[in-house]
């Protein structure tokens, strides 16, 4: 067992990290919290943790989506940020180097819109975006125009009825993706067999 857990809580993030590294955590509601590493105390292999209410400020109705460890803000590279509802957002990422203890916004959302996902590009990679339906699109980050902190995004992919996206990778034309359904049925597909498309198509 790697890691103690309590009844209804389950392992959502695992990565590798560096004691001096930066630790970006992206809440569900749009914002961003930083960390240190060291700041989360070191624990043994099957320890419960420290929940992070005691280290972030978050909301009530947030909880975390994704999180980003890097050991410098680069100004060449950038964020790219999903949400459920089909929008996409980069932003260059030493726009994030100072957040207060409060966190600050990520991103600008509507109010029935949530952040599912942000990876870590270098500005000229690929993004599939997957929905819960099984559509996906790929297209390359070029044509979504770099944005400042507050904006609110653009349309990466236009979602059938009420289809939600629930994935975003950044995706090398030389590996594979692994889609995994909610019933445990896994399908992996070489990423060349996804078509680059233009951003805001239907998939």
């Amino acid at each position: 067992q790697a890691m103690a857990t309590k009844e209804d809580d389950f392992v959502e993030h695992i990565f590798i990290t560096s004691t001096h590294n930066n630790i970006l955590f992206f809440s569900n509601r749009g914002r961003v919290y930083k960390l240190k590493a060291y700041e989360i105390h070191e624990a043994g292999r099957t320890a419960k943790g420290t929940n992070l209410i005691n280290l972030l400020q978050l909301n009530q109705d947030e909880k975390i989506q994704a999180v980003i460890t890097l050991k410098e803000f680069k100004e060449e590279d950038y964020l790219i940020m999903a949400t459920k509802n089909g929008v996409v957002k980069k932003t260059s990422l030493d726009q994030y180097s100072t957040i207060r203890k409060s966190g600050l916004n990520a991103i600008n959302l509507r109010e029935d819109d949530e952040l599912i996902g942000v990876r870590l590009t270098n500005g000229d990679n690929d993004i599939l975006m997957t929905t819960k339906n099984g559509y996906a699109i790929r297209f390359n980050e070029k044509d979504a125009r770099p944005l400042g902190r507050n904006a609110s995004g653009v349309r990466g992919i236009t979602l059938r009825g009420d289809d939600i996206v629930v994935g975003m990778e950044v995706v090398d034309v030389e590996k594979d993706v692994l889609v995994v359904s909610s019933n445990g049925f896994g399908k992996r597909t070489p990423v060349s067999e996804y078509s680059v498309q233009k951003r805001g198509g239907k998939g």
